[in-house]
């Protein structure tokens, strides 16, 4: 089985295109039970996040599943498939397990260094494995992609990407600065954590946490010694607020042009500040047209996201993620080629046992000492002379395509090409039958 993936993201495909693929979580359950059903794909995993919906299949051959998942992506998203073929992206084999392992580390992220991909990649892969659609190829492949991003995380400083973007919003949008002013954050998430912590540091008077959770926000609030409410209270905070950063989960518009616009008429004039890093987004894109609004989403925020990370950690992120790229495929080859060199091994006592055989029908009278002397060193024979071409080949399947020397190996000893995809351990050669 090799790994595909069929998606689109912020790389690839403008965010309205993005906005409305987006999927919900009955509509992604379908796509799964559609995908999982087609006889082209055998295993399954849907990552589905803000900014990006790729699907993750082990297929046994290419232009099947590529058709199949292209055709249920466009069914299911609502976006007929002409309009979204030229922003989707696939990617096969070695070149899948390596977009895996940048998106799981955050490098493909629209905020390279951010921590919230790591926690949906892991969530996706449960639901795949809780549905029974993962099997040993997703297996394998994820949990060595979240290895690759722990290390990420740990050995680099790109997690300091969020407050950097955070931050950056808020001195483009509050350039007099935020201290005494009033602040609301929309959302209870990881970034939501950021903007208080950033908030909170930049002397503001007061921060007030909305989110559907009441239990969310009064977690967050507490740490930033702010006040929480239910998200259905937020018009009172809007109002009152002079700076918001909205960052939540939610598949439409939290913040309406209406519900601006009721704010600032109740606010004597006093200017509202909006940073919208939610994708898709959680304010209306029309109520930057209100006097006394200023809108900033991630659209506009992209040079900042394209320079938030410091490059030296970027550079360290990618080498970590190449050498665990690097380490994953060479052992994915290796174990592709043992069942070829179990299956030479095997066909070599299966030669060996007739031949003695063979040599007791002509030689009866052989004494039972010369027979054991006889068959011990033609083992040791063939023993010797499997040994260097079995152990080269492994060695050189970590330099090639996964099938060109195993397949060389194949062909040279005449070996039947079902045999290595049967055999599960070496046969004894002692045991072994013709």
């Amino acid at each position: 089985m090799s790994l595909l993936v069929v998606g689109l993201s912020h790389r690839s495909a403008p965010m309205s295109l993005l906005e409305r693929a987006s999927l919900r979580a009955d509509a992604a359950s379908k796509l799964l039970d559609d995908v999982v059903a087609s006889p082209a794909i055998d295993e399954a995993m849907l990552l589905s996040t803000c900014n990006r919906v790729e699907l993750y299949a082990a297929v046994e051959k290419f232009h099947p599943g590529v058709a199949a998942i292209s055709d249920l992506l466009a069914r299911h998203t609502g976006v007929a498939f002409d309009e979204l073929s030229p922003f989707v992206y696939v990617h096969y084999e070695d070149r899948a397990v390596q977009h895996l392992f940048a998106v799981t580390s955050s490098l493909d992220s629209m905020l390279v260094g951010e921590h919230q991909i790591l926690g949906q990649v892991r969530s996706a892969f449960k639901t795949a494995q809780d549905r029974g659609d993962a099997g040993t190829t997703l297996h394998d492949a994820v949990e060595h992609a979240l290895h690759a991003a722990k290390r990420v995380h740990a050995e680099t400083g790109i997690d300091a990407a969020g407050a950097t973007l955070i931050d950056a919003g808020l001195r483009l949008g509050a350039a007099d600065g935020l201290a005494g002013r009033n602040a609301l954050i929309v959302g209870a998430g990881a970034m939501a954590s950021v903007a208080a912590a950033t908030l909170r540091s930049s002397g503001v008077a007061g921060i007030t946490v909305a989110s559907r959770t009441l239990r969310s926000a009064e977690t967050l609030a507490a740490r930033v010694e702010g006040r929480a409410i239910e998200i259905d209270r937020v018009e009172t905070a809007l109002r009152d607020a002079d700076v918001v950063i909205s960052c939540t989960g939610a598949d439409g518009v939290v913040l309406s042009r209406e519900l601006v616009a009721w704010a600032v008429r109740s606010r004597a004039g006093r200017p509202l500040f909006i940073l919208d890093v939610a994708l898709p987004r959680d304010v209306d894109p029309e109520a930057a047209a209100i006097p006394g609004v200023t809108l900033l989403d991630l659209e506009q925020l992209r040079p900042v996201l394209e320079s938030a990370t410091a490059v030296d950690d970027v550079l360290e992120a990618r080498r970590i993620v190449d050498e665990e790229l690097a380490g994953f495929v060479a052992a994915g080859r290796a174990s592709g080629v043992a069942p070829t060199v179990v299956a030479l091994r095997d066909k070599a006592a299966q030669t060996v046992n007739a031949e003695l055989r063979r040599l007791e029908r002509r030689l009866p009278d052989l004494d039972e000492a010369a027979r054991e002397e006889v068959a011990a060193t033609v083992r040791r024979v063939v023993d010797k002379l499997l040994h260097a071409p079995t152990v080269r080949v492994q060695e050189l399947a970590g330099l090639a395509g996964p099938q060109s020397y195993p397949e060389a190996l194949r062909r040279l000893f005449d070996l039947d090409p079902a045999a290595p995809a049967a055999i599960v351990a070496p046969m004894p050669v002692e045991d072994a039958t013709p």
